[in-house]
């Protein structure tokens, strides 16, 4: 590669000096030299096809003119065909005329930089850009160095997340004993004040009283079933598993459902292949997975609908699909989901999905969403095939 003439690195004058020398060596003597300077050469280049960090070497007008490796994967091109290609073409939305001369604001937006890569692979990158120039004025071009940072966002996001969730257990547990000792005196004295109606002589004001008092009730039951979700949604119990057939759960979980499905109005059709091979589970958990994630479906609609159920394989997975044809979820409050409390409807909790997801990560599962605006929700639950699990194990 040439940089305004002269090789790539070479200081000016180098070429002749070297020329003149070689005049005065002998044939062996010269051999020696080029072997020498070819096993450096050598060597330099394992070493750069060996870093994990990808490494670009660009002319004075930004061409390419060297990249290793990992250069390659993170763009996704060959050195062969982007060689004399402008960066701009992988790397847009920088001016790099002004890095290469220099330019003091535009190089310090350089000093370390993060992107976001789609293509070949959805990956987060940093890298910076090191002008030549900057190192000995006599050179041009720059070099640019990536690194992969994909892995450590996510190890950030799941330390912030266990953070999050130590902190909501604290406050649950304090909230469990502050507002559970009310509940159970409350209800003891709902109970008593049931009893103390019996004796009324009226039967009318023992009929509406007990009305009252059943409303009251009610929404202690209520009170005390937030409490324990949540409880359970932050400290779930380690799943017990053993190897199950999920359409035997689904069945289960859908006859348990069956009174409420019928006042509902709602049309349960379900596919499901032949053969479905089994899966190891806990049997509670994942009942509590279908039932939340049905209930979920069907209160999204209101007058009736169609509730589809099925099961697909791949070659990891048994996946479960669970499709309403309600209104849809908006794009917007999707990323929200898992959150608690996070809900639409006058009657939920918000702490559904939130066990879904626990219950999911600790089979080391998937969920999928796929929602569209007025035509309905599909939620996929793949589980990790237990046969897939052994053929890797028993794999040379």
């Amino acid at each position: 590669m040439r940089l305004n003439g002269t090789v790539a690195g070479m200081k000016p004058g180098f070429f002749d000096k070297l020329v003149d020398r070689l005049d005065h060596l002998d044939k062996g003597s010269l051999q020696g030299y080029f072997l020498r300077l070819a096993k450096e050469k050598g060597l330099m280049e394992t070493i750069f096809q060996a870093l994990e960090e990808g490494i670009i070497l660009l002319d004075p007008q930004a061409q390419i003119s060297y990249a290793n490796r990992a250069a390659e994967s993170f763009l996704g091109f060959k050195l062969e065909r982007a060689q004399g290609e402008r960066i701009q073409r992988y790397l847009k939305g920088i001016h790099w005329d002004l890095v290469l001369n220099l330019d003091e604001y535009e190089w310090s937006q350089l000093v370390r930089r993060e992107i976001e890569i789609t293509y070949p692979q959805h990956r987060f990158m940093e890298f910076y850009v090191v002008p030549l120039a900057a190192v000995d004025e006599r050179e041009e071009g720059a070099v640019v160095i990536f690194r992969d940072v994909t892995r450590e966002r996510e190890t950030t996001a799941e330390s912030i997340e266990s953070e999050r969730l130590q902190a909501l257990s604290l406050l649950a547990a304090g909230v469990a004993h502050e507002i559970g000792n009310p509940l159970n005196s409350i209800n003891i004295h709902l109970q008593l004040l049931d009893r103390e109606i019996g004796y009324l002589t009226n039967e009318a004001n023992q009929s509406d009283l007990r009305e009252l008092v059943d409303v009251a009730r009610k929404e202690v039951s209520r009170l005390d079933t937030i409490i324990r979700q949540f409880l359970k949604a932050l400290r779930p119990s380690m799943p017990e598993r053993r190897p199950m057939q999920l359409i035997d759960l689904i069945g289960e979980t859908l006859e348990v459902m069956k009174h409420e499905i019928k006042d509902r109005s709602i049309l349960v059709e379900a596919d499901f292949p032949k053969n479905i091979p089994v899966v190891a589970v806990d049997e509670t958990q994942v009942k509590q997975v279908f039932f939340n994630v049905i209930k979920n479906a069907m209160q999204a609609m209101d007058d009736g609908g169609i509730l589809k159920i099925g099961a697909q394989l791949t070659d990891r997975f048994v996946a479960v699909y669970i499709e309403d044809n309600g209104p849809g979820i908006d794009p917007e409050k999707l990323g929200a989901i898992y959150e608690p409390y996070q809900t639409t409807k006058a009657e939920g909790s918000g702490l559904g999905m939130m066990i879904v997801q626990r219950i999911m990560r600790d089979h080391g599962g998937e969920i999928e969403i796929n929602s569209e605006a007025g035509r309905g929700t599909r939620l996929t639950l793949r589980f990790p095939r237990e046969d897939a699990r052994l053929n890797l194990l028993e794999a040379p």
